[in-house]
């Protein structure tokens, strides 16, 4: 009867841990730090040894690096900011341009007395990491971009021309009264649209997520994100004139980028690595995690990785390379 009891109860405990909404570590501490670019930024951060930023998509929040911030604080400093409009940021009227974001994401570093770091990114998150790179070579070790394009560069036109991306022109006042107090039907269409798993993001995580981007401003700034996009193609072209040189993982899911990521990072830099994870879609940190954070984990701890060449692969044993993605498909590169 005890040990029934006690299956019952580890059971009810594993279905609450699945079933909760993500966050970071408890252990991690918080504040917030003023950029010079006029805006509050949120930033968490915990662990002990080389230094890990973390940068967060859209329709998600810094809590969505849950897993990989768990598992790189056992042997490495995780710094974990809300983008600026995100989560518990400030959210200023304007800035939202990559090139101004990289700049917060330089005054969070510094203000936690930290230079040089590892970058880690995901979706809007890219575009930011990317700039941060540009602006700041000598300050990244390596990067780690993870499923999403980024403006102005490589096949960003014909992405445009996909309808698979039509929340890339939904914004504007217009789309925030359509949107106020429906986050989560909004919000669906795209973790849906997105998704190589239909039963991720779970629930939980969807609320959550919603939730943040429903506090006062948060759809105004959240929408911002795509109306700078313009500019940032026009600050990617200078960009991209001088190439990244420090190694770069470029992550797709199968199901969404595949290897259409790395073709993108070559095309502003000259160490590209690509993984693609198998049979995941667009969310990998909510599909794959288990695989993702392996990944990401061995890319950012192997002595041997400067030294792979530009067309190197960085795939775990068992997967596959997949085609162009089904939802974002390009003419593949000459």
């Amino acid at each position: 009867m005890l040990r029934r009891f006690l299956a019952i109860v580890l059971l009810t405990i594993g279905a609450t841990f699945i079933h909760a909404q993500p966050s970071l570590p408890p252990s991690f501490q918080a504040k917030t730090v003023h950029s010079p670019e006029a805006a509050d930024i949120f930033v968490r951060w915990g662990g002990k040894g080389p230094v890990v930023v973390l940068i967060h998509g859209y329709a998600e929040n810094s809590d969505s690096w849950a897993p990989l911030a768990a598992d790189l604080m056992k042997d490495h400093t995780v710094v974990v900011p809300d983008l600026r409009g995100i989560g518990k940021s400030s959210k200023p009227e304007g800035g939202y341009d990559k090139k101004t974001q990289a700049k917060d994401i330089r005054a969070v570093v510094t203000a936690l007395g930290y230079d040089k770091t590892f970058v880690v990114a995901h979706d809007i998150g890219n575009m930011v990491a990317y700039a941060y790179a540009a602006t700041y070579p000598d300050k990244v070790e390596r990067l780690v971009v993870m499923d999403a394009p980024i403006p102005g560069i490589g096949p960003w036109k014909e992405i445009l021309l996909n309808p698979g991306v039509w929340h890339f022109n939904f914004h504007g006042p217009d789309a925030e009264r359509l949107v106020a107090g429906r986050e989560r039907i909004y919000f669906d269409r795209i973790w849906n649209d997105f998704t190589g798993d239909p039963s991720q993001p779970d629930e939980a995580t969807r609320n959550f997520f919603a939730a943040t981007y429903a506090q006062p401003g948060g759809m105004r700034a959240g929408f911002a994100q795509f109306t700078a996009f313009s500019q940032d193609a026009k600050d990617n072209e200078v960009f991209e004139r001088v190439k990244l040189t420090m190694p770069v993982l470029a992550v797709g899911g199968e199901k969404s980028f595949g290897p259409l990521q790395a073709v993108i990072m070559r095309s502003v830099a000259t160490h590209v690595q690509e993984a693609v994870i198998t049979g995941a879609g667009h969310w990998l940190m909510e599909e794959r995690p288990a695989e993702t954070v392996m990944l990401i984990r061995n890319f950012l701890d192997s002595p041997q990785v400067a030294a792979t060449n530009q067309r190197g692969h960085y795939v775990e044993p068992g997967m596959a390379k997949a085609s162009y993605p089904r939802r974002v498909r390009v003419p593949a590169a000459r």
